[in-house]
């Protein structure tokens, strides 16, 4: 049963990973996530934050609002997330409040992790709902796919203030 399970979540976490791919081909930070009931994905969705210029439009809120509108409820009781980093404090509230039945993500997230890193709010028993949480799965492919997103920034950010300090 437990390696029936870890193939299962290695699939889920690779549609995670396309959905963090998308992210980077529009220049947006590579997180992706999706969102499984009774074995299909019914929530998908990406970084959006810097097309959108809305705060709140991190992959788990994306695939979040999908799956609400594919289950006609704000109850995502039976549902699984996959995402490709650690949930900040935000989505990790959304979570809870969604019902989630479980996460599962991929690398740890040192500077905002809301779920084991930083906070350990999906199972913070003084709230009014728990999650269970796996972590590690494919960790170094999605870490590798921030690294690699990182990387190239700043090698950009270096060669634009080369242009500018070349064209004085």
């Amino acid at each position: 049963m437990a390696n029936k399970m870890l193939g299962r979540d290695d699939h889920y976490m690779w549609a995670a990973i396309e959905e963090a791919q998308k992210a980077a081909l529009v220049g947006e930070v590579p997180i992706g996530a999706v969102i499984v009931y009774e074995g299909e994905i019914i929530g998908r969705g990406h970084n959006l934050r810097e097309h959108s210029q809305n705060a709140l439009l991190h992959a788990e809120m994306v695939a979040i609002e999908e799956a609400n509108a594919v289950l006609h409820s704000w109850r995502l009781t039976g549902c699984q997330l996959y995402v490709t980093l650690e949930p900040c404090v935000m989505c990790s509230g959304a979570i809870v409040n969604a019902r989630l039945d479980r996460v599962v993500f991929g690398a740890r997230d040192p500077k905002a992790g809301g779920t084991k890193t930083l906070y350990e709010i999906l199972s913070d028993n003084r709230l009014n709902h728990q999650v269970d949480v796996t972590e590690g799965v494919l960790a170094d492919e999605a870490s590798q796919l921030l690294k690699t997103f990182f990387r190239a920034a700043r090698n950009r950010r270096k060669a634009a203030k080369k242009i500018a300090q070349d064209s004085n």
